[in-house]
């Protein structure tokens, strides 16, 4: 039986992971279907800029990565340390760059001053925001959301585009291949 994703990540045991996301509905990822005769070899860019972006928002290294017709396979680095030496400000600008946030981090970032108790409700976004950039679930889901946006929207159609696909295999610093 599967183990879900929080009872197999243990940055203790190795900050390394192999991850993979693979398409449904007979959808290309990237490559030339032999049916149609479409090309889909643009959509490898999609990834490669949207890996890119994240690996500078998130406290998380894309070791080594291949993209394949209908699936990739990702290796990555969590690097908690890093979002231990960010302050509030830098978890909140990371955090905007991805999401709008909430009222009060846009006050906050904005000078607004804040009551006592919205400083501590703002330090308790804070928290769980620092938890999420370096948590693999959520890098997943950002990387895989806008591909999968940007894919139904050229293939004119709705729906999953990925199928939710386990990940989180610890991948030992012995094992991991630099890109």
């Amino acid at each position: 039986m599967p183990k879900p994703r929080y009872a197999q990540v243990s940055l203790d045991a190795t900050p390394y992971y192999h991850c993979v996301s693979r398409c449904v509905r007979r959808a290309f990822l990237c490559g030339t279907d032999n049916v149609s005769g479409q090309t889909y070899e643009h959509r490898r860019g999609w990834i490669e800029d949207k890996l890119l972006e994240l690996a500078g928002i998130f406290a998380i290294d894309v070791a080594a990565y291949a993209i394949m017709s209908n699936h990739y396979h990702l290796v990555l680095h969590i690097d908690k340390s890093q979002t231990e030496r960010w302050d509030k400000n830098q978890i909140i600008e990371h955090w905007h760059q991805l999401f709008t946030g909430n009222a009060l981090s846009q006050h906050y970032m904005s000078g607004e001053s804040l009551g006592e108790a919205e400083l501590k409700a703002l330090d308790k976004n804070v928290t769980t925001w620092r938890q999420r950039l370096m948590d693999i679930s959520w890098f997943m889901r950002v990387l895989n959301e806008g591909i999968a946006r940007q894919a139904n929207t050229e293939d004119n159609c709705t729906g999953r585009f990925y199928k939710l696909h386990p990940c989180s295999l610890p991948f030992g610093p012995a094992y991991a291949v630099q890109i």
